[in-house]
């Protein structure tokens, strides 16, 4: 069982986090100021548009805390570890996206300051859930300490990759934000990669659920679920331009949403030896159709096309987590806990051909040419975006085996100066070492 307490990140985690909260103590003071309504507007109108703004961030921010949080309690044995990490994870990647928003992205700063206001507290949220779909690929795997530097990285190349799209190619910020999951799911999945440890089995000992861990995970999903439309709807505008398209993608994410549930429970059925319903992959596959449908969502305008997507989504999802998670690890050396690659990426994918093929349905022969080759280039800066920055958020591969110096054996005679090779697996397993577990014993 893993020890109580972790002495080496007793003295790291207090002051890493110490550090960094001082650090953006003092960006803070020096650069972010409160956004001010404009005098010449109407009080109604504000007063309107701020309920609604309010209400927006509200939804996002239950799906960030209480949707992801408890949807990371899924492991019998980290639980607790798990939300706790999240809730960490989160707050830390919140601060540091408003601050590199507002230093990166022209619209957030004036004269040297970063204004705050509503929106950019939305896709500061927007960026720290991309950080959290990266933390689902090496879940278990990683103390808090490594969480938080990883998230801190993740967001930065999440900022820095919408500022080139929108940039040089002048990309949508609402449709090159929506490839979070894209971004998100492949960044987690490099870092698992290069952090993987020989003896890891695709059913590990310590890789399984209950049935009360498995309920406060499906309370994760139905936070996540009944507050997605919300999530993809929270940056379109709510000026009289832009309601229409904003009443557009709700009404389209619900419907893809509600299809993929269906989907999800049928193909857990069908590819259950004994004809059940496995509630992980529903956890997993029934969000998928609002993840594809966040990308596409500026292209879909019929309620069939919303329904088709969520349909197609759910099915290669749950597919993809049934299959998929084991041939990675057999193929690759890659361990995916949550099977991000699947839950995100792939839907976020299939989001982004509907967005191509839908434009290209609807555009002249030499408009369509063109967007597909900016189309292309969006996606294929952001995959190269995200796979550079996991590589290289952990730099080296660990060595196959690790050597220990004194390890005493009290029942065998050896000398205590002599060095012992022991295979990580012996010394390290996949969710105990690397994790602290958070006690929930009574002082």
């Amino acid at each position: 069982m893993a020890p109580q307490y972790a002495p080496s990140l007793r003295s790291r985690l207090p002051l890493v986090a110490f550090l960094l909260e001082t650090i953006f103590l003092i960006l803070f003071v020096f650069f972010v100021k409160i956004e001010q309504q404009h005098e010449q507007s109407g009080r109604e109108s504000d007063s309107k548009l701020f309920i609604s703004s309010y209400a927006e961030f509200q939804d996002v921010h239950v799906m960030i805390f209480m949707g992801f949080g408890f949807l990371a309690t899924f492991l019998v044995r980290y639980g607790f570890s798990g939300s706790g990490f999240n809730v960490l994870l989160a707050a830390m990647a919140i601060q540091w996206a408003v601050l590199i928003n507002g230093f990166l992205l022209p619209q957030r700063h004036h004269r040297r300051e970063i204004h705050i206001s509503m929106k950019s507290v939305i896709e500061a949220e927007l960026c720290a859930a991309s950080a959290l779909v990266a933390m689902g690929a090496v879940h278990g795997k990683t103390n808090p300490v490594q969480l938080l530097l990883m998230a801190l990285v993740e967001v930065t190349g999440f900022v820095v990759t919408q500022w080139i799209l929108r940039t040089l190619l002048n990309a949508d910020p609402v449709y090159s934000i929506m490839l979070l999951h894209v971004f998100g799911a492949l960044f987690g999945v490099m870092v698992s990669w290069v952090l993987h440890r020989e003896g890891i089995k695709p059913e590990h000992e310590k890789e399984k659920t209950d049935r009360r861990t498995g309920l406060f995970a499906m309370f994760g999903t139905l936070f996540l679920w009944m507050f997605w439309p919300s999530f993809n709807s929270a940056l379109v505008g709510d000026y009289r331009r832009e309601r229409g398209l904003k009443l557009t993608v709700i009404y389209g994410t619900y419907l893809s949403l509600a299809v993929s549930v269906v989907m999800a429970m049928s193909v857990s059925m069908l590819t259950s030896s004994k004809g059940k319903m496995n509630m992980v992959h529903v956890q997993s596959s029934a969000l998928s159709g609002g993840v594809a449908i966040g990308v596409a969502m500026t292209a879909v305008h019929q309620p069939w096309i919303a329904m088709t997507i969520g349909f197609c989504a759910a099915l290669l999802s749950a597919l993809g987590y049934r299959y998929m998670k084991n041939h990675m690890l057999f193929a690759f050396e890659c361990h995916d806990t949550c099977g991000v690659l699947s839950v995100h990426a792939i839907p976020g994918i299939l989001g982004w051909f509907a967005h191509l093929f839908l434009r290209l349905a609807s555009s002249e022969s030499t408009i369509a040419v063109q967007f597909a080759v900016y189309h292309i280039c969006v996606l294929l800066i952001t995959a190269c975006m995200s796979l550079v920055m996991g590589t290289a958020t952990v730099t080296t591969k660990p060595p196959n085996r690790i050597h220990i110096e004194a390890m005493r054996d009290p029942n065998a005679n050896m000398n205590p100066m002599k060095s012992q090779t022991l295979a990580p697996t012996h010394i390290q397993s996949t969710f105990q070492s690397c994790s602290i577990s958070i006690s929930t014993r009574n002082a």
